[in-house]
């Protein structure tokens, strides 16, 4: 295989890497975490709901993902990431994304599934990709009333002996396999 060859999948890889990082701080209420993600002056296009730099856009959502009790899921699937053939520093990604979501409605819990996706203008900068424009595109959404007895409660009899996802910084993530912090 070619040096070529090895420098792009590395820079796929590290690209695919901040889309997932990006996933993952969103669901842990990581603000840092999601901030990192962007570049300096990055740009976000949010389908409507939101359009303008990224720093307003974080800073926008920042009290929603950090909330105790916002519990979304996003899985990212079908990520295709094309490197420009004209600047080694520039790439294109476009990813599918699906999120589960537990929210509190005036009617009281519900769930909400979402499919869209995400076109990302990527840019290697100071040596690291980073998201410099995003524009997220709306597929498909479906809301239900929420009903939380995991598995029809064949799983656990009472759902409180759960181990539970957490918010930053006490999730598991976060922590190394010794149990210090990351």
């Amino acid at each position: 295989m070619s040096e070529a060859a090895v420098r792009a999948l590395l820079d796929k890889q590290e690209i695919y890497e901040v889309l997932a990082r990006y996933l993952r701080a969103v669901d842990r209420g990581d603000v840092g975490g999601v901030r990192a993600c962007y570049l300096p002056g990055a740009t976000e296009d949010h389908g409507g709901v939101f359009t303008g730099t990224a720093d307003d856009y974080v800073a926008s959502v920042g009290a929603v993902l950090t909330h105790p009790r916002s519990r979304t899921m996003h899985c990212m699937t079908n990520v295709l990431v094309e490197l420009s053939p004209d600047d080694p520093d520039t790439a294109q990604a476009e990813s599918y994304v699906t999120t589960f979501g537990y929210v509190r409605t005036p009617d009281g819990p519900g769930h909400s599934f979402v499919g869209a996706r995400i076109v990302d203008r990527m840019e290697r900068r100071g040596g690291r990709w980073g998201i410099a424009h995003r524009a997220l595109v709306w597929d498909w959404s479906h809301d239900a009333p929420a009903s939380e007895t995991w598995l029809f409660g064949m799983l656990i009899g009472d759902p409180a002996g759960l181990t539970r996802s957490g918010k930053y910084p006490n999730d598991p993530v976060y922590t190394n396999l010794n149990g210090a912090g990351a």
